[in-house]
């Protein structure tokens, strides 16, 4: 946890941190787990104020001492919260409860915004009920529980990160969770890779994630595949100087319709080549210097 925050320090909020009190907790010492997340989220190490961390499930009895825990001390800073193993909305709305109760008890006026773990056959269900709930910033694919859910019936090749961009039922999975994020505006996070010293298939799993199945985030297990997945998400200077050429003819243009070579573009390609901006600028990437003065901060934001 603490080198993940360190690499935060370093690189800025490119990416957020989420620390672990579910499967990162040692059973019987959950409640010192959370105590010492609470420890790290209310630290100096939180410098950019782009740490979250996950609880356990709602049914789990870890589960509320997680959240009195982590909201009581740290719901000023903690920047989310993430649910694991959510069946559906429902589940979401009684985490919402406990949550927004112990923030009352705390407090604190905030209602802390919300990630959660697709990684159940119930979820899958309700992907679409899920992106739509106005305290979900994000979904995440769990992979690794989703196919163990199936009880033998897909296989452990499809937790490779070979293996997951093939079988046809953790396909249908990663789509159907890309496509009811981008429907409701939210965030699609992409499951992880478990080959954390495996430098080439971290790279090209972040490739497809991004490239081919529309995902704008994506999880690491280990610090030494965060850089990785910043560069497989950023945008290439190539893509970056097309963007910012025809934002720029479309400014002087008034955003009527442009040629540049032979292509036409329009307001339905300027908002492409200006969300290809806004990638880079998040990523922190280099743009124009021009264009990061008229539109955007100095510092990157999530």
């Amino acid at each position: 946890m603490r080198k993940s925050l360190e690499l935060q320090r370093e690189l800025g909020p490119v990416f957020d941190v989420t620390l672990d009190a579910e499967d990162g907790a040692p059973i019987g010492g959950e409640a010192e787990h959370a105590a010492l997340i609470a420890e790290l989220l209310t630290s100096p190490a939180n410098a950019h104020g782009r740490v979250g961390a996950r609880v356990h499930p709602v049914d789990h009895p870890a589960f509320e001492g997680d959240v009195a825990t982590l909201v009581g001390r740290a719901g000023a800073r903690v920047a989310y919260l993430m649910l694991p193993k959510v069946n559906g909305a429902a589940d979401v709305e009684r985490a919402c409860r406990a949550i927004d109760e112990a923030a009352a008890a705390a407090g604190l006026e905030r209602r802390i915004p919300l990630h959660a773990l697709v990684e159940t056959h119930a979820a899958l269900r309700e992907v679409d009920a899920l992106a739509a709930h106005p305290r979900i910033e994000s979904l995440s694919f769990g992979l690794m529980d989703f196919v163990s859910a199936h009880r033998g019936a897909i296989p452990g090749s499809a937790m490779t990160s070979a293996g997951q961009f093939s079988h046809p039922l953790v396909v249908r999975a990663k789509l159907e969770i890309a496509a009811a994020c981008h429907g409701r505006a939210k965030v699609p996070s992409h499951c992880v890779v478990t080959e954390f010293n495996d430098d080439v298939a971290m790279r090209a799993a972040a490739t497809r994630a991004a490239g081919e199945f529309g995902y704008t985030r994506m999880w690491s297990i280990h610090p030494s595949q965060i850089r990785p997945i910043v560069a497989a998400f950023s945008p290439s200077a190539a893509e970056v100087d097309e963007a910012a050429a025809i934002i720029d003819l479309a400014i002087a243009a008034q955003w009527a319709p442009i040629r540049r070579g032979d292509v036409l573009h329009d307001r339905a390609s300027y908002r492409y080549f200006w969300a290809v901006l806004e990638r880079a600028h998040r990523t922190g990437g280099a743009l124009p210097s021009d264009l990061r003065r008229r539109f955007f901060s100095e510092e990157p934001t999530r």
